[in-house]
């Protein structure tokens, strides 16, 4: 989900490497879920996110969309994003304690925060969003031990390629305006619907290639 706002409004004016420090371990929160509240339709899931979870919690993506998720269009393509539920406006994962079911599968998103990724030419950066979480007194962190992610180059790698892949997307559906829904059930398809197995980023790559030679 693309945000269209001044970096230098809601960060601390650095861009960070997963080898630098940051000041955003909250100490595990300690009762604070604001985080997981009030989060509309923006935790938006990626297809490693969707892996984790059918994989986790022995499923299958309409198991999840049937309570936990819902779909929604982002940047004219349609995604799937986490649920909140409507009484209490937390997130369906979490749990009576407030703290999160899925924690150790938990989505980028939420792997990620309160980080963000600026992207730009054909990589991203990390940054701190310094107006997000709610716990004061935040100490510093290595940014690749905070994102607490198995094979984070493979992972920071697959990131990229996936979002770079959505900006194409949305260019063009853009330019094929009645092929829009068509084209955007055949992603959800293609890279959320069918399961990977225990090599996700092969079969990604391969999935990816595939769909990039059909838009040639």
């Amino acid at each position: 989900m693309k945000r269209n706002v001044d970096l230098k409004e809601i960060s601390d004016g650095r861009l960070y490497s997963n080898n630098d420090m940051v000041k955003a371990d909250c100490g595990d929160c300690k009762g604070c879920f604001a985080c997981c509240c009030g989060m509309g339709n923006s935790i938006v899931l990626d297809p490693m996110d969707i892996h984790r979870l059918t994989t986790g919690l022995h499923c299958t993506f309409e198991t999840l969309l049937a309570k936990h998720m819902e779909l929604n269009v982002v940047d004219g393509i349609i995604l799937p994003n986490l649920k909140m539920q409507e009484e209490s406006g937390h997130c369906a994962f979490l749990n009576g304690e407030g703290r999160c079911s899925i924690h150790p599968i938990r989505p980028g998103i939420c792997r990620l925060f309160p980080l963000g990724r600026y992207y730009e030419n054909g990589s991203f950066w990390y940054f701190l969003q310094v107006h997000e979480c709610k716990k004061e007194n935040r100490t510093k962190v290595k940014v690749k031990k905070w994102l607490d992610t198995p094979d984070l180059k493979k992972y920071e790698d697959y990131i990229t390629k996936w979002h770079y892949f959505l900006n194409d997307m949305e260019v063009y559906i853009e330019a094929h305006p009645e092929e829009g829904k068509t084209i955007s059930m055949s992603l959800l398809k293609i890279f959320y619907m069918q399961p990977y197995g225990e090599d996700f980023y092969t079969v990604f790559e391969n999935r990816l290639r595939e769909v990039k030679k059909l838009m040639d």
